[in-house]
């Protein structure tokens, strides 16, 4: 449903979230000088596509992050809230944040994203994180350095063997990219730096419940894919699903496998807050219609992750960085027109740019307009993309640069341990800082990151609350 007339004249707009979507939004819509509210609470925007690097030690989390302030600093009506929203009242137009402020709307867009789902296993978060944030992503970074210390310092032979088996559950490109990041990073860079372990022994297990890996993709591709990551070392499961996780093991279609870590890449749902707008999906969706606009309620849009829509071919989008961006810059852009004008929304059409999975070294895979790259090529397409989606000129440097670097030398420079993970416990595994059992995190805490700048964490699971 299309806002009325009178709402347009004015053009309060709320987005909430500030991711790809959102900040698409914003910046369309600042640069038709309409008045826009964003509210986030987080300083940065989340780019999900590299956060496996942040994980995995190869770039530091202020590579791929920056202010949203300095984001949308040449969009002077553009004003942003750092706050987390809990209360939508679509009749009276507000949205209410935790702190009890409220900020009326004629338009709102909701861009809160996603966070992971474990299937009603919510408990499981403990033992097996999922890689949603960047505090799940330095959270993963240490956990796994600290598999390797707890290993070298352990006289037990089957205790160090436990410790270097580390399971990967889910089989799509995050679980993909975990698998081969970490098979190398213990192959070819700390396999040097330990005297009584060896970690180019470390089994890395992926675990897909579906019948092949990367299901996104062709047949063809996963078949690559499953070759390569089997090259570097990694066991490849599929047709087999999770029966349970706990501290030291987690169990796959009844079997029981020691495990020294455990990262959960299978699932995703979308923010909570969908559920005030109406019925959604299995994943936690909202549908819109071919405008982006929620039906049956006034002046209210749904993009990225938080949006059901199917696109010409009748399958369902696919919760990508490039869909998220393509919707909020044809959103800003549809919303701009209509406030001035009046002009109709436009229905939005995707245009896919292609699909594309790193699988290790110079081996990455690449579908688009019916073809599909292999290899050193398809891995310079990785690159070139993800490159391109980074926000800022510098970003952009400093991740080439390291890569660069990375791929030169083998070497890996973010493998720090910070903060309350970098205090190695008795445990073979340190509880999930996020655990609100866990009497030493408070609720929020600032912490001071390995780059020596200033961090909020809100310390949660997830960040699909925005």
């Amino acid at each position: 449903m299309q806002p009325s007339r009178s709402n347009a004249s004015s053009g309060r707009v709320v987005v909430v979230g500030a991711g790809f979507a959102g900040l698409e939004v914003a910046k369309a819509l600042g640069r038709a000088n309409i008045q826009v509210t964003l509210i986030d609470r987080r300083n940065h925007p989340l780019f999900q596509p590299l956060l496996y690097q942040v994980a995995t030690a190869a770039l530091s989390a202020v590579d791929i992050a920056e202010p949203i302030r300095k984001i949308l600093r040449p969009y002077p009506s553009v004003q942003v809230i750092f706050g987390e929203v809990s209360q939508i009242d679509t009749t009276a137009q507000t949205v209410e944040l935790n702190c009890g402020q409220r900020f009326v709307y004629d338009y709102l867009v909701m861009a809160c994203g996603a966070g992971q789902s474990y299937f009603g296993h919510d408990d499981w978060a403990k033992w097996a994180p999922g890689l949603k944030s960047i505090e799940d992503a330095r959270y993963i970074r240490s956990q796994l350095l600290l598999t390797f210390e707890r290993a070298e310092r352990s006289a037990d032979v089957e205790e160090q063997k436990r410790l270097l088996s580390i399971a990967i559950i889910g089989g799509g490109p995050t679980g993909v990219e975990l698998a081969g990041a970490i098979a190398e990073l213990s192959r070819y860079t700390l396999a040097r730096d330990f005297r009584s372990i060896h970690p180019d022994a470390t089994q890395v297990t992926l675990v897909e419940a579906g019948p092949r890996i990367l299901s996104g993709f062709s047949e063809e591709v996963s078949t690559y894919a499953r070759q390569r990551l089997e090259q570097l070392g990694v066991r490849v499961l599929t047709g087999q699903s999770v029966d349970g996780v706990g501290p030291s093991s987690v169990s796959i279609a009844g079997q029981e496998i020691p495990t020294g870590f455990i990262i959960w890449a299978a699932g995703i749902s979308a923010s909570p807050l969908a559920r005030q707008l109406g019925e959604t999906d299995k994943a936690g969706r909202i549908a819109v219609d071919r405008s982006l606009a929620v039906p049956g309620r006034q002046g209210v849009f749904a993009v990225g992750d938080m949006a059901a829509l199917s696109g010409e071919d009748g399958r369902a989008l696919p919760g990508l960085a490039q869909v998220a961006k393509q919707e909020g810059i044809h959103l800003g852009r549809a919303l701009a027109a209509q406030i001035h004008d009046g002009t109709p929304l436009p229905p939005f059409r995707y245009k896919s740019r292609g699909n594309t999975a790193i699988v290790g070294r110079h081996a990455a895979v690449f579908e688009t307009a019916g073809h599909t790259i292999k290899g050193w090529f398809a891995w310079l397409a990785w690159a070139v993309v993800h490159i391109y989606l980074l926000v800022g000129l510098q970003h952009r440097l400093i991740v080439s640069m390291q890569w660069l670097w990375r791929y030169l030398t083998y070497d890996r420079g973010a493998r720090l341990i910070t903060g309350d993970d970098g205090q190695v416990p008795g445990r073979a595994v340190v509880p999930n800082p996020r655990d609100p059992l866990k009497t030493s995190t408070t609720a929020r805490s600032v912490q001071q990151n390995e780059d020596s700048e200033t961090v909020f964490s809100d310390a949660k699971e997830t960040d699909s609350a925005v």
